[in-house]
């Protein structure tokens, strides 16, 4: 932590330094604290003593949470007039102290939803773990935690510290905000200010047609994708990494014939990378310095019979960006085909689930050592012996812990809610209420919503790989911020047309879609895309943005061309757009076009441009200063995408707090790894009427992030999920569990392992074998597919080898 101090300090520094040339805000000698607009505070100096008998000033109120010893008083210290507030912790195992604008009618000042904030004080600190937080009133629920804005530095003397507030989410009416001191030391405040930002944006001016504005617009570009694609991970130089392996082809993978390959959107072009092992459906994830870590991949396909499953490798290679080769690491403990990847935040990475090598389901977890680059033995690792299925999503909480939201490839019926928090240090898996219809969440995705500090869940769509009803519509929402916290009931997913085979056609009733695409975009919507109404088959054209704000869709976008099924992915580039690549229906066919979306607000005029960042290596709790070219409404890091089976867990879009002078702009960095583990991000900057800059690249890291991060002291809400039913008890040890051979929802009996015939046919199919074969032929299986063995869906009436 010592280490952290001094590289703040310095950083500070160096921007009062270029503060002083540039008309920097945060002012060394005292000034009045309010200028401009008018001050909404009541009381803001401690001034005006409360009614007889309180213990603070008028419209101010003790506030704080956890285990502490604390201490408030009213000191003659001020910075102007006669008084000001020492709030000190002596002793703290967990939570803060903070004196709070009183969360009442008369004190809380009023807000417009929508507007924007500049929040100030002055204070005198010996400690660093002082955040600025912010409550809000919502009309129908009450007050409620809302958000921290701002480490600001240890100051020996009076220091003024200003930060604007995001956007005023709906259906609030007022705020009450406060410093607070979350570590032991003294901090000392006078002189609060709360300002409305200045003139409404000028209102966007349509660059492109009238419908490329309301829904943006897609195209596939000339390239081809030249590997049968399964994985999509957008690297630190803003190239994107697609891994294939055999690509799920069993003649690649009997002839040893492996592959990746680079794209370079710069000059649209594709570089094929030498790939060492089948990385055909393994896991991935960043590391912090920008090198992608893979694990596993397929060490064996199905056996022609069906008597033995898919196998999963213990290999594991990192990918460097600069070199664009794999070296290899030591291996994982056992193979994992279908593992999951989740980094933590100091640096090191966990992985889950996935199959072992001889087909089972693998119960152990791994973990990677940031520190000393490599795979953890088993008995350094803290076990559950739980098993976790297929691409289980695991997202990292601000705390440390890992939620695992439901969404999951592969495999149903696990006992439960569906959903579950499991806590490492503690090794308790504990499971959350709410999740509906949990076992038609197969091919579902989850997504962490923007901003990452408000720990929300978004859970869309899915279904049931091995009785393969209608993918539904259904989507689900956690804030996990919550003492209690479980799944809620959101909005409807919207329909739009699904190719059956026959054709286009709407959707009706509750036909959704399963291998959909969330993509976190830059004006803090998320983009979903693509996905099927049946596994690996009949694809949905439809597009729509969900709106965490609102937690509304955004219905009728413009949809890709091509269809986005089974091993496709669609991901956020560094300028805004996205692309999709990818779709390998159960036929054994892969498309090899690549799609890009510009999302309308590439259509509303100029964009906002990044003219210069002081510095790209940034620290947890600093402050960055960049300059732009006009004002901007909001700025965030987002991590960026390592994506496949429409998981991406590490997928996280982190709010930079602003405080602004004109189009000089400090960046407040949250002092929480686990809020945005180390690593390179994509910085943007996002105007008011959401469009956003080009990405500027920073890395996020520093000495806090290599630490065991539960031993720092971090900002965050007063308590969540903290109020859990009891831990489910963890098994017994053992090596694995038994997982049927035919999990992938494929029946073997029927043609090569790469071709899928399905073991349930939609509901809508006959039980016949006419029937059974329309189907196959509207969705051009090949012809005459050869029978291995038995005929268990009667594909083969004339007995002669061959199925229709």
């Amino acid at each position: 932590m010592r280490l952290t101090i001094r590289r703040r300090a310095g950083r500070r520094a160096a921007l009062l330094a270029v503060g002083a040339m540039t008309a920097g805000l945060l002012l060394t000698a005292p000034q009045q604290a309010t200028a401009g607009p008018p001050n909404l505070l009541s009381n803001p100096g401690f001034e005006t003593a409360g009614p007889a008998g309180a213990d603070m000033p008028s419209c101010w109120s003790r506030s704080g949470w956890g285990d502490n010893d604390f201490t408030f008083a009213t000191v003659a210290e001020a910075h102007t007039g006669t008084k000001a507030m020492k709030v000190s912790l002596t002793r703290r195992v967990d939570g803060d102290r903070k004196a709070l604008v009183t969360e009442n009618s008369t004190c809380a000042p009023t807000v417009t939803p929508g507007k924007q904030y500049d929040l100030s004080a002055w204070y005198k600190s010996d400690t660093p773990d002082v955040s600025v937080t912010v409550f809000r009133r919502d009309t129908t629920a009450g007050w409620q935690y809302w958000t921290d804005l701002q480490n600001p530095p240890v100051s020996a003397g009076w220091a003024r510290t200003e930060v604007r507030t995001p956007a005023v989410p709906p259906n609030t009416d007022k705020i009450a905000w406060g410093l607070s001191v979350y570590g032991v030391g003294t901090l000392t405040t006078d002189d609060y200010a709360l300002e409305e930002v200045g003139a409404p944006p000028p209102q966007p001016v349509c660059s492109g047609t009238a419908e490329e504005c309301a829904k943006g617009k897609w195209e596939v570009i000339p390239a081809k994708n030249p590997v049968r694609s399964m994985h999509a991970v957008v690297l630190k130089n803003g190239k994107v990494l697609l891994i294939a392996g055999s690509g799920n082809d069993i003649a690649q993978f009997n002839a040893g014939t492996f592959t990746s390959a680079v794209y370079n959107p710069a000059n649209g072009t594709f570089k094929t990378i030498p790939t060492p092992v089948d990385m055909f459906c393994a896991g991935h994830v960043q590391l912090a310095d920008g090198r992608v870590l893979v694990m596993s991949g397929n060490k064996g396909y199905p056996s022609a019979d069906g008597t033995i499953g898919y196998q999963g490798l213990k290999d594991s290679y990192v990918f460097d960006p600069a070199t664009e080769a794999y070296t290899r690491t030591n291996d994982m403990n056992g193979g994992h085909w279908y593992p999951s990847a989740t980094v933590l935040g100091n640096g090191d990475v966990i992985s889950f689930g996935g199959l072992k090598e001889d087909s089972t389901g693998n119960v152990t977890a791994e973990k990677f050592s940031a520190a000393q680059n490599k795979w953890l033995p088993m008995n350094e690792v803290n076990q559950t012996w739980s098993y976790w299925g297929l691409y289980p999503s695991m997202i990292l909480m601000q705390d440390g812990r890992l939620f695992y939201s439901g969404s999951h490839t592969f495999g149903n019926g696990t006992p439960g809610t569906g959903a579950s928090i499991y806590d490492y240090g503690a090794n308790t898996i504990t499971d959350v209420p709410g999740l509906r219809n949990k076992d038609q969440r197969d091919e579902s995705a989850s997504v962490l919503l923007p901003p990452a500090q408000d720990q929300r869940v978004l859970t869309i769509g899915g279904g049931n790989n091995e009785t393969n009803p209608a993918a539904n519509r259904i989507t689900d929402i956690i804030d996990l911020k919550k003492p209690s916290p479980g799944y809620t009931a959101g909005p409807d997913l919207p329909q739009g047309l699904v190719d059956t085979g026959t054709g286009k056609r709407p959707q009706t009733g509750a036909e959704g879609k399963m291998y959909v695409s969330a993509v976190l975009l830059p004006d803090g919507k998320v983009l979903e895309t693509g996905g099927g109404l049946h596994d690996r088959a009949d694809p949905v054209f439809e597009a729509s943005f969900f709106d965490p704000t609102t937690n509304t869709y955004q219905p009728g976008l413009a949809t890709d061309p091509i269809p986005r099924t089974y091993h496709s992915a669609s991901f956020l580039m560094p300028d805004g757009r996205v692309m999709s690549v990818g779709d390998n229906p159960g036929n054994g066919t892969y498309n090899h076009n690549v799609s890009i979306y510009t999302p309308p607000y590439l259509f509303k005029g100029d964009r906002p441009q990044i003219t210069s960042v002081i510095d790209t290596q940034w620290v947890y709790g600093d402050t960055q200063r960049i300059t732009v070219n006009r004002p901007v409404a909001k700025a965030e890091l987002i991590r960026p995408a390592a994506v496949t089976h429409s998981s991406d867990p590490n997928q996280r879009f982190v709010d930079l707090p602003m405080t602004v002078n004109g189009n000089t702009i400090d960046l407040n960095v949250t002092s929480n790894p686990n809020l945005a583990p180390p690593g390179w991000y994509m910085l943007f900057a996002v105007d008011a009427n959401g469009v956003p800059s080009i990405a500027t690249w920073v890395h996020l890291g520093g000495p806090s992030a290599l630490a065991a991060t539960q031993e720092q002291p971090s900002a965050h809400e007063h308590s969540f999920a903290d109020k859990l039913g009891p831990a489910k008890q963890n098994p017994a040890k053992r090596d694995s569990v038994p997982v049927a051979p035919g999990v992938a929802g494929c029946d073997r009996h029927y043609g090569t392992v790469n071709v899928c015939v399905p073991t349930r046919f939609p509901a809508e199919v006959k039980e016949t074998s006419k029937a059974r074969c329309d189907w196959l032929a509207s969705h051009k299986y090949p012809k005459r597919l050869k029978v291995n063995g038995s005929d268990p869906l009667r594909l083969d009436p004339d007995r002669d080898g061959y199925a229709c």
